[in-house]
């Protein structure tokens, strides 16, 4: 699996535009062969987090590529963020813990207690 770990500051006056495009984005990526998730987090100082994960490297780079979302980006870049960092991750390890049972996973091993 891969993480992509978005971190953004908007730049102030550009909230509804930018709601509007992030959401149509959400949609396009939830479509794309690949995606997994998708969550964001905002600090008080106006930081935002986004956590986006997809199934192969080569799922991300076919997201990155989408027109749309070049478009987009290229909107980031000019209208809406002030600053940001991409940072793409490869999975080594998932735990969990459902309340009852605590598990393991490494990529390309099997899941167990």
């Amino acid at each position: 699996m891969i993480v992509a770990l978005f971190r953004s500051r908007l730049r102030s006056g550009q909230n509804e535009e930018y709601r509007a495009v992030a959401t149509r984005m959400l949609d396009l990526a939830r479509a794309m062969p690949g995606f997994v998730n998708f969550k964001s987090f905002s600090a008080e100082d106006g930081e935002r987090v986004s956590l986006v994960e997809f199934e192969s490297i080569a799922t991300l780079e076919a997201w990155r590529d989408h027109p749309e979302h070049l478009e987009a980006q290229r909107a980031g870049r000019e209208r809406f963020y002030s600053e940001y960092r991409l940072q793409v991750c490869e999975l080594v390890r998932d735990y969990g813990f459902d309340g009852q049972t605590r598990s393991v996973s490494t990529p390309g091993e099997s899941t167990g207690p």
